[in-house]
């Protein structure tokens, strides 16, 4: 990835503060409607092991993460799009894209929101979930987790 991952750049512009998740730990929070759109875009691809991290209390380049993963290069490629078309039609464009040509990890940066979609041997070597592990998980909506 060439671009630095601390995000110094400051472009926090779009960063969505009355959006907020149903946390794993109970709390009453709103979904976040955007990530949620982009969550059941990569569902409708048949991405794999969906995880969203609420990374409000221990980062503030962005809130959350949505990271999921596809079983080929191809598949990577069309999850991307999928979640790009869906987020477009919501009125977001993303800021920054990273990696489609390799279709290892693509990157799809909304300054509130980040898309990660791994190939299965990228997601394991880079292992977010282990790096952000101070984060809270978000519960996905059952129209997201049964589509699997």
């Amino acid at each position: 990835m060439s671009r630095s991952m601390d995000y110094t750049d400051g472009n926090l512009m779009g960063r969505s503060a009355n959006k907020h998740p149903r946390v794993e730990d109970g709390s009453d929070a709103v979904e976040p409607e955007n990530v949620m759109i982009a969550a059941r875009a990569a569902a409708e691809k048949k991405a794999t092991d969906e995880v969203v991290l609420d990374l409000r209390e221990v980062a503030s380049f962005t809130e959350y993460f949505l990271i999921c993963t596809g079983a080929s290069a191809r598949q990577v490629q069309a999850i991307s799009n999928s979640v790009e078309d869906e987020l477009r039609k919501a009125g977001r464009r993303p800021s920054h894209i990273e990696g489609y040509s390799s279709a290892e990890w693509i990157l799809l940066d909304y300054g509130d929101f980040i898309v990660h979609v791994f190939s299965a041997a990228s997601r394991r070597f880079y292992d977010l979930e282990r790096l952000w592990r101070d984060a809270k998980r978000v519960e996905l909506p059952a129209d997201v987790t049964s589509q699997r």
